[in-house]
């Protein structure tokens, strides 16, 4: 049976690397590092690695007075961080709906975290009809899962999916740090944390033409699986989670797509996701072409949490229109999430 394909018709994003998707998107392929010493010190008195934008710029918080009050400084950063990336990708929208997603935050960030988007960003959302995905990393590629489904079986016509999280918190990092998770002198296994946001405006086909933009790429489809050994789990780590998100993707498009030609990934220094993709990439090889592009940006700017999916969606799309990434190109999220496959539009698209 075959997916519900969209088109890619606008981008947004902010990271340490670059204030625009194509900043963004341009620094990575020039291989910029934007990962450095933080002003946040481990239990050693030394300084965390991390990719974290400077206070320049970042936007001043600006809410009414009833809205001030945020539960915490990581929750306002997201808020900082999120709107100037919404506001790119929504120019011209009326009242989008959003599926956002954000840190796996135990509830503290709810609906109203969208509420206060809307007024710091601008951009007026249909709230009743948008949705939170709080699952971290694999959050926006569960929130792109969404959206090929309301694109394919609602009145809908458009929705923006994006995601937004920071490592900027001093609890967070002290908790990493005891889980020894952090990337530290001495250790070879751990991640850089960092932060961003990144949007990206779906429509269905033929959306672009009706609105006179230029499709920048379509998503084919995508597959979900979830893994029982996870990092917190009890159970060993079999790598079966992003295996069957590859199974589930493949059958889909039965056949409509070459082979994939690029990936970009979000492999960050940890041990467990490189191993989860091995497994799922050997059992399913016959799918990628000899010699295909692998890519891991995180490695430039560090791990951006729950912005990964929708970032890595943008980054391949960007480079797929551009010339300098060949189609197809699969996206692989880590741990509970899906894959997404992007090709550009044209003949090749068709389905």
């Amino acid at each position: 049976m075959r997916t519900q394909a969209a088109e890619i018709l606008g981008l947004g994003m902010v990271a340490p690397v670059g204030l625009t998707a194509s900043a963004v998107a341009a620094a990575l392929r020039a291989g910029i590092v934007r990962v450095r010493e933080s002003s946040f010190v481990d239990r050693h008195s030394e300084p965390i690695l991390a990719g974290f934008l400077d206070e320049e710029f970042l936007p001043e918080l600006s809410l009414p007075q009833a809205m001030l009050k945020v539960p915490t400084a990581r929750y306002a950063r997201m808020l900082r961080l999120a709107s100037s990336a919404l506001q790119q990708a929504a120019q011209g929208l009326s009242k989008p709906t959003l599926l956002l997603a954000l840190p796996e935050d135990g509830g503290v960030v709810g609906p109203k975290f969208l509420e206060q988007l809307a007024h710091q960003s601008g951009v007026e959302l249909d709230v009743r009809g948008s949705k939170l995905f709080p699952q971290g990393r694999a959050g926006g590629l569960l929130a792109l899962a969404e959206a090929l489904r309301r694109l394919g079986t609602a009145s809908l016509e458009q929705v923006l999916v994006g995601g937004v999280d920071t490592y900027c918190d001093l609890p967070l990092l002290d908790a990493l740090w005891d889980e020894k998770r952090l990337r530290v002198q001495g250790l070879t296994d751990g991640f850089v944390p960092g932060e961003g946001a990144s949007f990206m405006l779906l429509g269905r086909l033929g959306r672009g033409r009706r609105l006179g933009l230029t499709p920048i790429a379509h998503v084919l489809g995508g597959g979900t699986g979830v893994e029982k050994g996870h990092l917190y789990a009890t159970e060993p780590h079999l790598g079966e989670g992003l295996s069957d998100a590859f199974r589930e993707l493949f059958s889909s498009l039965a056949g409509q797509a070459p082979r994939v030609r690029c990936v970009y990934a979000g492999l960050n220094g940890e041990s467990f996701w490189s191993k989860e993709w091995g497994v799922s990439y050997l059992r399913h090889s016959r799918y990628f072409e000899e010699g295909f592009r692998f890519e891991h940006p995180v490695d430039c700017m560090g791990d951006p949490g729950a912005a990964l999916g929708p970032l890595l969606v943008s980054l391949t799309a960007i480079g797929i229109q551009r010339g300098y990434r060949e189609a197809p190109g699969l996206i692989s999220g880590l741990i509970q999430s899906p894959t997404g496959e992007v090709i550009p539009p044209g003949p090749t698209a068709e389905v």
